[in-house]
């Protein structure tokens, strides 16, 4: 009857933790390994939240094409990707390399992180240190010997959680001289954007699916030469 009783507080207790027992916390699809096919181009995509939204799709469309992988987590910020840009670029070979950041950098946090509005918190990178975090990471891609493609930040709309509407002109204005300065050639994703304005920063399927057509078509004419 003892034994009995103990089988049963076991099987009791074993179904109670598998109840509480946490999730495994799923992988976004843009960041799963992928297997590269031989002898295919090599294209990085660097980038934010957004540059994750518009990572499959790419990949679809340049299917037999080229070998398209990103950094293995949200980009961020410049500083971020200053700190980062060893790891991410691995050693390898790299043929092209499509990069953004922006939206990261121009949000407002509060002393615990949280995205405030400029009242209550600080930008976490100022336009001088924006452009000196965009000549470094300019000057560290280089040396791969692939070819750059800068994406130029998306729109932030009104209402906009610890983001200031149309902040991003000003860090664009900053890029497009740093990229022109330094002979790297610019997808203007803020153009394309535009013509579909998101609810915050992010965007619908089909948002995705117009900017992975603007960052193909730049990655093809990077290709081309």
């Amino acid at each position: 009857m003892k034994l009995t009783r103990s089988v049963a507080c076991l099987l009791l207790c074993g179904t109670l933790s598998a109840q509480t027992a946490p999730k495994a916390k799923q992988i976004d699809p843009s960041l799963a390994p992928i297997e590269e096919s031989p002898n295919l181009p090599r294209v990085l995509l660097i980038g934010d939240s957004i540059s994750m939204g518009y990572t499959i799709p790419v990949r679809e469309l340049l299917q037999r094409k080229a070998n398209v992988l990103r950094v293995h987590d949200n980009a961020g910020d410049t500083g971020h990707g200053v700190q980062k840009l060893d790891a991410w670029l691995g050693g390898q070979k790299w043929d092209v390399i499509h990069f953004n950041f922006g939206l990261h950098d121009l949000k407002y946090l509060d002393a615990s992180g949280k995205y405030v509005g400029p009242d209550q918190g600080k930008q976490v990178t100022l336009l001088p240190q924006y452009e000196a975090n965009l000549r470094l990471i300019v000057e560290r891609l280089k040396k791969t010997h692939a070819k750059l493609i800068w994406a130029s930040t998306t729109p932030v709309p009104e209402g906009s959680l610890g983001r200031v509407k149309d902040d991003e002109l000003k860090y664009n204005e900053v890029a497009l001289r740093v990229m022109k300065e330094l002979d790297v050639p610019v997808d203007d994703l803020h153009a394309v954007a535009d013509k579909q304005l998101p609810k915050n920063v992010h965007f619908t399927k089909e948002g995705y699916q117009l900017l992975a057509q603007s960052v193909v078509a730049s990655i093809n004419a990077a290709l081309a030469q």
